[in-house]
């Protein structure tokens, strides 16, 4: 049977940690828990099944700055919570994290602050503003020795020591568990709309996409959705034409926006018939396409694949991928298969001929302990993964398996 421990506070969760250690205990780090199914299964090995450790309970806001654009939360602070209390001020999460719950349990389920920012988690404006991590201002934490640390601090440029906030940012909780995130936010945008092109192959959406982001009209969204994909959509003005859309997203003030849409209109009006969304139906489409919605519920394998942009199309071709997205301007490729059949990686990983990296994102598990979920590290990467590893967590103890890599001595 497996034991849950549910602290409620940074001195609670270090007493647990600091225990674990001494007995060589592996903890399973989880905040609402529905991000479980992301990654590697957490391995079971010679010490045992690992405990689970319900850091749902370390939760709420500890101080938030409107002012000077900076919130600080605890990780089981639920990410609607936080979503909402900046949307009441007009401000924003601007790397758009996803809600994982459509690909993981089949309904939403944005899950907490904490396991967003775990996994590193970016959606489509990640174009324009960034990744996760480079809104992580700062960060308290414990490692795996029960020691509580801070790293970085309330502004963007601080001279407070090593990022190690940055670091921990897409670990998937293996170096250590968050007991508080200081996030930097953005002001809202007062309009968003997005330009439609309809009928493109994904080699010429690839084209017109670079152009729109090459251009000096502050772009942020730029993707590619085709035929089938576009269908599912619930915004009745995607699916209309029958045809595949490539989506460029523009937001800001309101003549700002009109003003970089109808520039826009006139530099690809030679990729095809042009369509608009605007507002809700626009937000509401890019909600969408961030959370995968738009492929098939179930397709049983769905691979995220990061690449060079100009190589998205390329990757599309040879993946033989039953659905597919395009996101980041061809940068980001969501492929779904229908069947769960095992070797899908190579096969995606082969067609990476300009680098990159492929994430087993939905699989049974069956499949997920075949497969090389991440991407493999290069000889030297891995081995300074290890290094960083046992300076945080020595014993292993953090979420064992969980990125295919370090675990606990005499894991299988």
């Amino acid at each position: 049977m497996t034991s849950t421990y549910k602290p409620t506070d940074e001195k609670e969760l270090a007493e647990l940690i600091s225990w674990a250690s001494a007995e060589a205990r592996p903890l399973e780090l989880v905040g609402s828990g529905t991000k479980r199914g992301l990654g590697c299964p957490v391995k079971i090995n010679g010490h045992g099944i690992p405990a689970k450790v319900d850091l749902s309970g370390i939760a709420g806001v500890v101080f938030y700055e409107p002012e000077e654009l900076v919130i600080s939360v605890r990780p089981g602070t639920p990410l609607e919570q936080v979503n909402q209390m900046l949307a009441e001020r007009n401000q924003m999460l601007a790397f758009e994290p996803l809600d994982w719950g459509w690909l993981l349990c089949g309904e939403s389920k944005a899950g907490t602050i904490g396991g967003a920012i775990s996994v590193g988690s970016s959606g489509p404006r990640r174009v324009k503003a960034g990744a996760a991590r480079d809104f992580v201002l700062g960060a308290h934490a414990v490692n795996g020795r029960g020691e509580c640390f801070k790293s970085g601090g309330r502004v963007v440029k601080n001279v407070t020591g090593y990022d190690l906030h940055k670091l921990m940012t897409g670990a998937y909780g293996t170096l250590g568990a968050f007991t508080e995130i200081t996030l930097k936010v953005l002001p809202a945008p007062e309009k968003t709309y997005t330009l439609l092109i309809h009928g493109l192959k994904p080699e010429r959406a690839v084209e017109a996409m670079t152009l729109a982001a090459n251009s000096p009209f502050e772009v942020s969204g730029l993707a590619h959705v085709p035929v089938a994909e576009a269908a599912r959509s619930r915004v009745s003005h995607v699916g209309r034409a029958g045809r595949a859309i490539t989506a460029i997203r523009v937001e800001g003030h309101g003549v700002s926006v009109m003003h970089r849409m109808e520039e826009l209109k006139k530099l690809l009006a030679p990729f095809g018939p042009l369509d608009e969304l605007h507002s809700m139906n626009s937000g509401r489409f890019w909600t969408e396409l961030r959370d995968a919605w738009l492929l098939p519920p179930d397709h049983q394998l769905v691979w995220r694949v990061s690449v060079p942009p100009t190589s998205g199309a390329e990757i599309v071709a040879a993946s033989g991928a039953d659905s597919w997205l395009m996101d980041w301007a061809g940068g980001l490729v969501w492929l779904g298969y229908e069947s769960a059949a095992s070797g899908q990686g190579a096969r995606i990983r082969a067609a990476m001929t300009q680098g990159g990296h492929a994430l087993l994102v939905r699989a049974p598990d069956t499949v997920r302990r075949e497969e090389a979920v991440f991407q493999p590290q290069a000889e030297g990467l891995a081995k300074l993964s290890a290094r960083v590893k046992a300076g945080f967590d020595p014993s292993g103890i953090f979420n064992p398996g969980r990125m295919g890599a370090v675990s606990l001595p005499g894991a299988a």
